[in-house]
């Protein structure tokens, strides 16, 4: 007797964890398949945005698949293997094996989830939005209760041709995705190929969009849609897919890169001053991601054009790093900047110090000719 009750309360701790596992909830991760030699040739889904979101449902328990149109294994555009998420993700056997054999869509059964997450990436223009079995997918979640449907960045590309009865989805749903202002910066290798603007689409179509800053955290949930602007909204629309299924985010430490772009946003914002980010990087540039807040700088003052405020905001982010980043084309732009701003004097520095250092010696005395 008291063996079959010493058995029965061993038994217990194994049936609740098979409970807990019954009860666990599913995303669907979906990527495209058009890509050919990590972008190369055909563009792919980004591989910064999967690691980041996959490690997230990962860290909150959710059990996640993957799947593309043609299923197998699937090519992502080029991307950086040092950056911590990234290399975090290639230590996951698990994930790559998802990646390496991810489920045709045409077999996914859209019961089995709770939630979808469109992975970004331009190869997901060509193909996502033309795929009928994710559309099918796509409307099964929208037409039960209690699912979540995401994306992030081109990902809302799949959006573009989801209808029920007569009315696209979208109509009416706020939603944001990678905009026409960041296809013109950063799109140039494959835009003038992509079915449509993806902006202009999702707008067509009836949703309502928003937007931030180019290449900054932006997250909009809307009904059971979530969406992220682009790779730096990555993390917080996986964030608000599990806040959406009814749990808590995990606490986590922030990427540098994703610091960093914080920061950005809060100069931008003027949440933060710039005496603030001038202290916080001298007590902790280690954390932050210097050459990315340098770059931001660098094509915040190319998108600006004659808009005075965002030069000004430009130059802040390019000087705020320069103790810590030099760059000679970039401190020649900068110079260019300061003569655009009528602020000579601080020209003259930068194109002397240039000189002085026999870096673009010859553009650095072309803009001194310019400034006398």
């Amino acid at each position: 007797m008291k063996k079959s009750i010493l058995s029965i309360l061993l038994l217990v701790p194994i049936m609740l964890l098979s409970q807990t596992n019954d009860v666990r909830k599913k995303v669907l991760m979906v990527v495209s398949s058009y890509g050919k030699d990590m972008g190369a040739v055909r563009p792919g889904y980004e591989f910064d945005e999967f690691s980041q979101a996959y490690l997230v449902f990962k860290a909150n328990n959710l059990k996640v698949d993957v799947a593309s149109p043609k299923g197998g294994k699937v090519e992502p555009d080029q991307y950086n293997k040092d950056k911590l998420y990234n290399q975090k993700l290639l230590e996951d056997q698990e994930a790559l094996n998802l990646l390496n054999n991810t489920k045709p869509t045409t077999s996914v059964s859209a019961e089995d989830y709770d939630a979808i997450y469109i992975v970004g990436g331009k190869g997901a223009m060509f193909d996502l939005p033309f795929d009928p079995s994710l559309q099918d997918i796509i409307l099964n979640l929208y037409n039960r209760e209690n699912t979540v449907i995401a994306s992030v960045c081109h990902g809302p590309a799949v959006f573009a041709n989801v209808k029920n009865d007569d009315d696209y989805i979208i109509k009416d749903i706020a939603l944001t995705g990678f905009t026409n202002v960041e296809e013109e910066l950063f799109g140039k290798k494959w835009v003038k190929e992509f079915p449509f603007s993806l902006e202009d689409q999702l707008t067509s179509r009836g949703a309502i969009f928003q937007q931030t800053d180019f290449m900054l955290s932006k997250v909009v949930v809307s009904g059971k849609f979530v969406t992220g602007q682009n790779p730096f909204s990555t993390i917080k629309s996986a964030e608000a897919v599990v806040a959406s299924l009814g749990l808590v985010p995990v606490e986590r430490e922030l990427y540098k890169d994703e610091r960093s772009a914080y920061l950005i946003q809060d100069l931008l914002n003027k949440t933060k001053t710039l005496k603030w980010a001038e202290m916080e990087l001298s007590k902790n540039e280690t954390n932050y991601d210097v050459p990315l807040i340098a770059v931001y700088g660098y094509y915040k003052i190319l998108s600006s054009a004659e808009n005075e405020e965002g030069l000004i905001k430009g130059v802040e982010l390019v000087e705020l790093t320069a103790p810590y980043f030099f760059n000679e084309n970039l401190q020649l732009l900068l110079a260019k900047t300061h003569m655009t701003l009528d602020n000579r004097e601080r020209a003259k520095q930068i194109a002397n110090e240039l000189i002085s250092k026999n870096l673009l010696k010859k553009e650095a005395e072309q803009l001194l000719v310019a400034l006398n």
